[in-house]
């Protein structure tokens, strides 16, 4: 069972890897429903 930590990293972490795969940051947010800004690590 995740904690709360654990779901917000996998979600950044899902993010990074279609951030990669896209080779665009701003797409990747876009299509993930996040605002680019503040992008916290």
């Amino acid at each position: 069972m995740l904690n709360t930590t654990d779901k917000i990293i996998k979600h950044k972490t899902g993010l990074l890897n279609l951030a990669e795969e896209l080779g665009n940051v701003s797409k990747a947010c876009q299509i993930m429903g996040m605002s680019r800004h503040p992008l916290p690590l």
